[in-house]
């Protein structure tokens, strides 16, 4: 159920950007999802709809789009920035690492050294990319 703190904590960010750059409402909210984020996101744009009618008038009305941001990887080794989708993972694997994004180190190596040690330099957590509103 942590799609409904995350769905909060996004509509507080909301809210404080809203009071800070002085807008009366805002009308778009772009929000990046992790490709490796155990998030449902039906239940999190369920819990945005619902939370959102009870905040902050000038979010009524408010659309939520919700994008995709892919894994990405650099390896520390030879520096290849690689992502996800170019290597070879059985389902197991990648349910694994989309669970435990920590256990990306155990299953995945560069695709150039074959180095296991590298950084996950995108697709992690729930980002804002954008607000939109009209002060």
């Amino acid at each position: 159920m942590h799609e409904w703190a995350l769905a909060e904590s996004v509509i507080k960010t909301a809210v404080e950007h809203a009071a800070r750059g002085k807008l009366r409402s805002v009308s778009e909210v772009a929000v990046f999802l992790g490709e490796l984020q155990s998030i449902d996101k039906e239940i999190f744009a369920f819990a945005l709809a619902e939370l959102v009618k009870s905040s902050f008038k000038g979010l009524s009305g408010c659309k939520f789009r919700l994008l995709a941001e892919p894994a990405a990887f650099k390896c520390k080794a030879c520096s290849k920035e690689f992502t996800l989708k170019v290597l070879k993972k059985t389902e197991e694997e990648a349910e694994n690492i989309h669970f435990i994004p920590e256990m990306a180190h155990t299953f995945l190596k560069c695709p150039r050294c074959k180095s296991p040690d590298f950084d996950i330099t995108a697709g992690r957590g729930v980002s804002i990319k954008f607000i939109k509103g009209e002060a």
